[in-house]
């Protein structure tokens, strides 16, 4: 079987993640080429200085042509930031015909209604993701053509960002000459890397702490039912450290990621350090930067359940929370997380492609793994289309298998 080239593109806050692989048929990517750079002209999510920004990813992708000797020409792209909105949504029709059996066509139909949202002219949509049928009242329907009904209802989950957000950024792209293949609300990227199919049945939140946003997305009987960015993670976490303890930002961030720690306890495979710490001719106290960064963390995981807006979210959710992205490295963080949300919590490593990936192997690279895999469960359906050449198909839903 021939071998399929594909790419993906992770422009977050704080790195640009460029993967290359290729796909031979069912089987898992084989990572040909990674490339990071640090990020320029983008904050939270948000591109703020185009010319940055472009040349960010630029250099991200030329460092992953280089490994993977070839050229990199389309991508699949991972999106976030506060603009993101998302809503279930519910379409109806009945069936007309006198057999009373579904058909491809009335799929089809259901999909047309549920779709048929009012969305603004500065707004686009993004994914539409059937959640499952009913037919004549019998839920948990995964593919109902074929069945016999009066009734058919189908619910779906439906994302939409700020267009001006997601031109911008898929001009920075196109702007290096990379087609784009898709675009790709990060946390459902970042979920295809980290669960497991018995969590996402179950009932399971993924939290992505990244640079500049926290990332979420929650699945049940195997679908996603909730989706939502926070303009809260590590950078803030930093910026801290840097205030309270007197530091330069980029000495701050290096000391989160070298010392931090939740809760200061001796852990078996580090040594922890001295009462105070030396760097670069700055001396801090650990217990005051453990403190600051505890906090942070702390109000963090508190905001992530204010989120969910469900007083029995302990019974929802029985797989807990998967705490990935960067700010998952932090040591102690799945206790803290248990502690303050009452929830399984557990770190979520991205899944092990073969090839050129060990540096994909740390939870932040989740999203970036996840770009990757998205075509794998999605099949060839795009979920996005540029405003005005129908940018929403009926391609985009999928039935479950």
């Amino acid at each position: 079987m021939k071998k399929t080239k594909i790419a993906a593109i992770d422009v977050g806050s704080t790195k640009v993640c460029t993967v290359m692989a290729d796909v031979n048929g069912d089987e898992l990517p084989r990572i040909l080429g990674v490339g990071v750079s640090a990020t320029q002209g983008l904050q939270n999510g948000l591109v703020v200085n185009f010319n940055e920004a472009k040349q960010s990813i630029l250099d991200s992708v030329r460092e992953a042509e280089r490994t993977a000797g070839n050229k990199l020409e389309s991508a699949f792209i991972g999106v976030t930031g506060r603009h993101i909105t998302s809503v279930n949504n519910r379409g109806v029709i009945s069936i007309s015909r006198d057999d009373k059996i579904v058909h491809p066509n009335d799929l089809k139909r259901v999909h047309e209604v549920v779709r048929n949202i009012k969305v603004p002219g500065d707004r686009e949509l993004l994914h539409i993701i059937p959640r499952g049928y009913t037919i004549d009242g019998q839920a948990g329907v995964k593919n109902p053509v074929g069945m016999h009904g009066f009734r058919l209802d189908v619910e779906a989950h439906i994302i939409t960002a700020a267009a001006a957000s997601i031109q911008t950024l898929t001009g920075c792209i196109r702007g290096i000459g990379v087609e784009i293949e898709d675009v790709i609300l990060e946390p459902l990227a970042s979920a295809e890397a980290v669960l497991l199919d018995e969590e996402r049945q179950n009932g399971v939140l993924v939290a992505d702490i990244g640079g500049g946003t926290t990332d979420l997305a929650m699945y049940k009987d195997n679908s996603v039912c909730f989706t939502s960015v926070l303009p809260v993670a590590g950078y803030q976490i930093s910026r801290d450290i840097s205030i309270g303890l007197g530091l330069p930002f980029e000495l701050a961030e290096e000391m989160k990621k070298r010392y931090g720690n939740v809760t200061p306890t001796p852990d078996k495979g580090r040594k922890m350090p001295e009462k105070n710490i030396t760097e670069n001719g700055h001396n801090i106290s650990f217990a005051d930067l453990s403190e600051i960064i505890r906090v942070r963390v702390e109000e963090l995981l508190r905001l992530i359940v204010l989120q969910l807006q469900q007083s029995d979210y302990l019974k929802v959710l029985p797989s807990g929370l998967v705490l990935t992205g960067g700010s998952a490295n932090l040591l102690g963080i799945a206790e803290l997380g248990s502690r303050i949300t009452r929830l399984p919590v557990r770190i979520g490593m991205p899944i092990t492609l073969y090839g050129v990936s060990d540096a994909l192997h740390d939870p932040a690279y989740a999203t970036s793994v996840g770009l990757l895999l998205w075509r794998g469960r999605n099949g060839n359906a795009k979920s996005w289309r540029p405003k005005g050449v129908g940018h929403v198909l009926s391609g985009v839903f999928r039935i479950f298998d």
